[in-house]
């Protein structure tokens, strides 16, 4: 599907009309839930993920036969105040093990049966230096967001989107801290494995952001634009395009759920399909998990990215579907209900 938008306003336009979920099949799966062979409340949690499920795919017995991952790649001008344990050249590389199959990533899809595609964004042509002008012009932010959006299959059963860019972590946190405030210091971390020196640089690099993007921090998409990068936008535009189509999506890590984030300070309300599928180690991830009221599935201490937290909290997704869906009620199974 061609995204439907050619600019900021366009995009901003779609965000204020998004669907909710079905009703119907919220109190349908409800009931069911009601009814399973089972004490009330005994598979905590799940019970009430695959509810939530049901609700957005709009059926009584929610499936998970058909997981999509998408990873979107990019490169980030503000590399060059040295955020990064990393040179920008290891993004086109792991683009390139991606492709062949050697991450994680590639083997957490294949455990949990998702179907994964990865898609590079100009990665010869990072983004501009957020910290010396705005990280993308407005057609750059909107082709971004466009790519993501194009990138869902509307119909699979379930979305995760992931990440690879060299300098990442540093817009993602400068996006949490435009986004809700405090001091950069309590956003940043260590990302890809800088030292003290190198923490500093990324609170600095994200304060001298945040200064000479002031005048755009009232608008979350002009955010973005300013202090964001191309495979943050894709994957807005992703998490977008899986709210119209009623598509539940697990957020990854910091770097993803930052950039979902800034769908739901534009329109709240509009992260209600995604549940957070952990809580990794990255400085500031739980922070933004709390302010955003999601609580992960998983907390595993991960850092990797990639979307390797949300695929592998697949497999507790699938669990909680298979057993609202395939349990026997108590009326089927002949047992004497409490």
């Amino acid at each position: 599907m061609t995204a439907p938008f050619a600019t900021l306003s366009d995009f901003r336009s779609i965000l204020s009309r998004l669907p909710g979920p079905d009703a119907g099949a919220l109190a349908a799966a409800g009931a069911r839930n009601g009814q399973l062979t089972k004490p009330p409340g005994a598979l905590g949690r799940l019970e009430d993920l695959a509810i939530w499920v049901a609700g957005w795919q709009g059926v009584e017995k929610p499936r998970c036969e058909r997981p999509q991952v998408v990873i979107f790649a990019g490169n980030h001008g503000v590399v060059a105040q040295g955020v990064s344990a990393f040179p920008a050249e290891v993004t086109v590389q792991m683009v390139a093990n991606f492709q062949h199959g050697g991450a994680a990533i590639n083997q957490l899809s294949r455990a949990f049966g998702a179907k994964m595609a990865v898609h590079a964004l100009d990665l010869d042509r990072p983004t501009v230096d957020f910290t010396a002008g705005p990280a993308m012009s407005e057609a750059e932010v909107v082709a971004a967001l466009a790519c993501g959006w194009e990138a869902v299959d509307a119909s699979a059963d379930l979305l995760v989107t992931g990440e690879m860019g060299i300098g990442n972590t540093t817009a993602a946190a400068a996006l949490a801290a435009a986004l809700f405030g405090g001091d950069p210091v309590g956003w940043v971390g260590r990302g890809t494995g800088v030292d003290d020196a190198g923490l500093k640089r990324k609170a600095e690099a994200v304060a001298r952001g945040l200064s000479l993007h002031r005048a755009a921090l009232g608008d979350p998409l002009e955010v973005l634009r300013c202090l964001g990068g191309r495979e943050l936008a894709a994957m807005a535009g992703a998490v977008a395009r899986a709210r119209v189509e009623r598509v539940p999506v697990v957020l990854d890590g910091f770097i993803c759920t930052a950039s979902a984030a800034v769908l739901e300070k534009a329109a709240p309300g509009a992260l209600d399909h995604c549940v957070a599928g952990h809580v990794s180690a990255e400085g500031g991830h739980a922070r933004l998990l709390a302010a955003l009221g999601k609580e992960p599935l998983l907390s595993l201490g991960l850092r990797l990215g990639e979307g390797s937290g949300a695929a592998l909290a697949l497999g507790v997704v699938k669990g909680a579907v298979a057993c609202l869906s395939g349990m026997a009620t108590f009326a089927e199974a002949g047992v004497s209900g409490g």
